[in-house]
């Protein structure tokens, strides 16, 4: 860090301002910047105001399958392959600026967001290591998480079949297949 420069830690701080802001974890801010343990630490609680939380990250693909997360992480996606693929972002910019789509997506549609910053970061390394694809729903036409190497020939979105275990959220399908129409509006 002693040849380091100036201008090059000032984008360190302010992209790990930024990504504590949105909710990243400590192990998130490690591995996307070039700043110091002790610099992140005080970098995350001058702008949470408490010390960062602790625990593993996200280790398994299976969380992304469940129907409701998985909704919101192809929603995601869709904006992430957006900017990858069209605009010519890569890397972290990619994914945050996915993220503020997301977030901005979900607030107006008066949903809860699902995801968090740190577990879009984790979908998109998924990803990278080939341990996720995106299926194409053959009865709505839009692209949804799934395991790779999973067939998906015939493959059904769970807005197109919602699970019965749903309960009360049954009664979101309108939100939720606007989220589908929007993903795949994107992904187009």
């Amino acid at each position: 860090m002693k040849n380091k420069s100036v201008i090059a830690e000032a984008d360190d701080v302010r992209r790990a301002v930024e990504m504590v802001q949105l909710g990243a974890r400590m192990q998130m801010l490690e591995v996307e910047t070039r700043l110091s343990r002790e610099k992140l630490l005080k970098i995350y609680k001058e702008v949470r105001g408490v010390s960062p939380p602790k625990g593993m990250l996200p280790f398994s693909t299976d969380w992304f399958m469940t129907w409701q997360p998985n909704v919101h992480w192809s929603l995601f996606m869709g904006f992430h392959r957006f900017f990858t693929g069209r605009a010519g972002v890569q890397g972290l910019e990619a994914t945050l600026k996915a993220y503020h789509l997301y977030l901005d997506h979900i607030e107006s549609m008066v949903v809860e967001p699902v995801l968090s910053l740190t577990r879009a970061w984790t979908l998109v390394r998924f990803f990278d290591a080939d341990m996720l694809q995106l299926a194409a729903c053959t009865s709505c036409g839009g692209h949804f998480v799934a395991h790779a190497h999973d067939p998906v020939q015939g493959y059904v979105c769970g807005l197109c079949n919602m699970p019965s275990r749903a309960g009360s959220s049954r009664k979101k399908v309108a939100a939720g297949r606007a989220v589908a129409r929007t993903r795949q509006t994107a992904s187009v």
